[in-house]
């Protein structure tokens, strides 16, 4: 895996809603710590098709943790907006409508500048995942086509959020997310991150540290699954080969 930007500060969420809480709630205190004294935040809500609602209920929330909210489609010169954001949150919702928006409006080349030169970035699930090389981890339904996989590749591996662990008393027979991600590596060497309900990944300072409630499944092309506990850097397991029970400090 190639080394990750010192420069780059992101803040990669699983899900944006845990059973029994409301909308971010299990992620306020490490949004908080993660954006430090920056107030303006711009947000991109191509994700989800009722924008107007989505937006309100966005600004809702961060002005609870005393931040002012900007959607992005409602400014009339977009490149400037992502230039000038203290913080850039890219909302959840499906993967393929959002990263259509980002080809649409262009915005793919100014957020990956504006995050290479240090701005913080919040992704949700969607959000989370078209911060990846590509959005091949998806599991959503492609109910638009963009113009390419291709993502804007702010880190060097994938996420699958939302990840389910096999449920052995399942009648089920389909592909479990673990199957899918293992067809993904067939043909990708990109390593994925099976990022669990309430789960968080912080990259800062060129290190991957995994926050939140739960474990996370990290898959390497050729190799076993590892679990890395909350709390730990995944970056020795990301970038080499890890034996299955070794603990990921």
């Amino acid at each position: 895996m190639a080394r990750i930007d010192d420069a780059k500060q992101l803040l990669l969420i699983s899900n944006s809603t845990l059973h029994g809480s409301g909308y971010l709630d299990h992620a306020e205190r490490e949004i908080r710590d993660f954006v430090g004294g920056r107030t303006r935040v711009v947000f991109v809500p191509y994700a989800v098709h009722g924008r107007r609602e989505y937006v309100a209920k966005a600004q809702e929330r961060f002005r609870k943790m005393g931040l002012s909210l900007t959607s992005i489609h409602d400014v009339s010169n977009m490149r400037r907006a992502v230039d000038e954001a203290d913080v850039i949150f890219v909302g959840g919702g499906n993967t393929f409508r959002l990263l259509k928006g980002l080809h649409d409006h262009d915005l793919l080349e100014p957020i990956r500048r504006t995050v290479a030169a240090g701005v913080p970035y919040i992704g949700s699930s969607a959000g989370a995942i078209v911060a990846c090389p590509t959005l091949k981890t998806t599991k959503d339904m492609p109910v638009v086509q963009p113009p390419s996989f291709e993502a804007l590749a702010l880190v060097p591996f994938q996420i699958s959020p939302h990840y389910l662990d096999p449920d052995p008393s399942s009648t089920h027979m389909g592909e479990t997310q673990e199957e899918r991600i293992m067809q993904f590596l067939e043909e990708n060497e990109e390593p994925v991150v099976g990022l669990r309900e309430g789960s968080i990944l912080l990259v800062r300072e060129g290190t991957v540290r995994l926050k939140g409630l739960n474990a996370a499944r990290i898959f390497r092309r050729g190799e076993n699954a590892v679990e890395a506990p909350s709390g730990s850097n995944l970056c020795p397991v990301l970038e080499k080969v890890v034996a299955p029970g070794e603990r990921v400090a």
